[in-house]
């Protein structure tokens, strides 16, 4: 027998032999989880037919309808309710989508009695109405307030009716012994809660500045590694976001160019002043002197329309603990198509969608029931910026303080490969076959722990090296992160990136489906141990915060 097949049939007699040690009355449930049915709803949801499921467009409309008569057809509950009233399947998410004028897209500094222009790409921003914003500009450190750290680069800065500059990222980010989380992400490192924390300190406009020293792409330079961007250059995605967004001030991402010229009346230099605040945690923030900016952005087109998370409910059996909830999410959206090409979305996100419906099934088939109860939600318009989730963690259907776990899933079906999108940035394995990446453990160490217990029975390699890196940004990219937001234990499982990510080639072909029931039996056993243990997962706030010195 060749040494390979010899390997993976192993493999599969230690799974098969330990999944048969799980407890009898889990059993039903997991056999309701086959390799062809998997292969048959990504092959339906990947299809030409659904053309690529652009959010807004017809073809997620229908990937939408076909989630919500799976959970019917499960035996679920409507989670939502519909204009008049009635439980429904469908939560409506109202969105404003826009197309950014990148031409227009204008910077321009006031100073001496002179005038600076910028233009894209040196600048770049969107946002849902037209802007045109004058102000003082205001250096703010990194953006970041965190008291429970002791670092606030807003400390006696007054930003109200001003433009803040802040760094993009987190300090010492490269220091494995940092505040913030060693060389992981937190919360505060993205750019979504500086912007919210700019609006909260009275600013009226953020730019987002590249740090002078740092071993990551800019977001500028991020854009590039993303494979739609280029072929979508003809006719552009259009730009979405929650009619009822608390975002309500703009922002843009500045070059270092503009960085060095806006903080050149600093007295120091961008570099220094990083270095500085890297150095010690005190905050180097100062109004900048003879410093005004004019923001302009400007849409070529502006329409309101409805997208649709599709939600499902399995009512726990414990009458004590039936009011709290696990969530076991993915995102149904994808990058639609430009002429005769098709971005499928197969492994992102047609896997995850069918993962969630699979678990569906699955315990709803299972005649016992686990203890609390389950909430299966399927996301709209992830890719223009993890819309549905952030609108139903704003609009929870259950109370989010009783929501004990959530397993998000999001690209569950390929082996992690060397790309555009990681070249130079982290170190891949080997060998990936059987590799499953967990993303969230700073958050909650206990939630890691059940499923590491789980695995057991199902013998995937689990990696958590995307929770000590901070090139990619890969916390803040899927649906589990607004709902860390609320304090929620949420994990990103994902099997990684490669080379056909958000390409037309994401086909259904490729998936490695003995490998995607693999993770997807090992979460039906996880989502057992979270609906039933005594003490679920705690949520840890402010990971790192025991490394700060007294």
């Amino acid at each position: 027998m060749p040494r390979t097949f010899l390997a993976f049939a192993l493999a599969a007699t230690f799974t098969t032999v330990a999944l048969a040690a799980v407890p009898a009355n889990e059993q039903p449930g997991l056999a309701q989880i086959r390799e062809r049915d998997l292969h048959a709803d990504i092959s339906f949801l990947a299809s030409d037919a659904l053309q690529g499921r652009l959010s807004l467009q017809p073809g997620d409309d229908a990937s939408v309808q076909w989630i919500a008569s799976e959970f019917e057809k499960a035996g679920l509950k409507p989670a939502a309710t519909d204009a008049q009233g009635k439980p429904s399947f469908l939560q409506a998410v109202p969105l404003v989508e826009y197309r950014p004028d990148g031409k227009a897209t204008l910077l321009t500094l006031k100073r001496g009695g002179k005038s600076t222009d910028w233009k894209d790409p040196d600048v770049s921003g969107a946002f849902p109405p037209d802007q045109d914003v004058s102000a003082p500009v205001v250096f703010a450190g990194y953006g970041i307030t965190a008291p429970e750290l002791g670092y606030d680069d807003y400390a006696g800065l007054d930003v109200k009716g001003k433009i803040v500059v802040v760094f993009d990222h987190e300090p010492q980010e490269t220091d494995p012994k940092s505040i913030f989380n060693g060389t992981g992400n937190t919360r505060y490192a993205t750019a979504y809660v500086k912007v919210l924390n700019a609006q909260e300190h009275g600013a009226v406009a953020v730019l987002l500045a590249p740090e002078p020293s740092h071993n990551h792409p800019s977001q500028l330079e991020v854009r590039k590694r993303i494979g739609h961007q280029a072929e979508h250059a003809a006719n552009p995605i259009p730009a979405q976001a929650l009619a009822d967004s608390p975002v309500h001030i703009p922002s843009m991402v500045i070059s270092a160019d503009v960085e060095d010229a806006l903080l050149s009346t600093s007295g120091s230099t961008p570099k220094a002043m990083q270095s500085g605040i890297d150095a010690d945690l005190k905050s180097r923030s100062l109004a900048l002197p003879d410093t005004t900016v004019s923001l302009h952005l400007k849409n070529s087109s502006r329409r309101e329309a409805t997208a649709w998370n599709a939600v499902g409910l399995l009512e726990g059996s414990d009458p004590k603990l039936a009011p709290e909830t696990i969530i076991i999410s993915a995102h149904h959206d994808h990058d639609g198509q430009a002429g005769d090409k098709i971005w499928h979305g197969a492994d992102d996100n047609a896997s995850g969608t069918v993962g969630v419906v699979t678990l569906a099934r699955a315990f709803a088939a299972n005649p016992t029931k686990p203890k609390r109860s389950i909430l299966f939600a399927v996301f709209a318009a992830e890719e223009r910026g993890l819309l549905g989730a952030y609108y139903l963690a704003a609009h929870p259907l259950r109370p989010l303080d009783t929501t004990r776990a959530m397993i998000n899933f999001d690209m569950i079906g390929r082996d992690e490969k060397p790309s555009p999108q990681t070249e130079g940035l982290i170190d891949i394995p080997a060998d990936t076959s059987n590799r499953l990446n967990l993303i969230g453990a700073a958050y909650s160490p206990d939630y890691q722990k059940t499923v590491a217990k789980a695995n057991g029975d199902v013998g995937l390699v689990l990696d958590d090296r995307f929770d000590h890196e901070y090139a990619l940004n890969v916390f803040f990219r899927s649906d589990q992160f607004p709902f860390v937001l609320h304090n929620v234990p949420a994990f990103w499982w994902f099997t990684g990136f490669h080379p056909d990510y958000h390409h037309p080639s994401d086909t259904a072909e490729k998936i490695d489906y003995p490998k995607m029931a693999k993770i997807l039996k090992l979460a039906y056993l996880s989502t057992w141990q979270f609906a039933n243990e005594a003490t679920p997962p705690r949520f840890v706030s402010h990971p790192g915060s025991e490394k700060k010195a007294p």
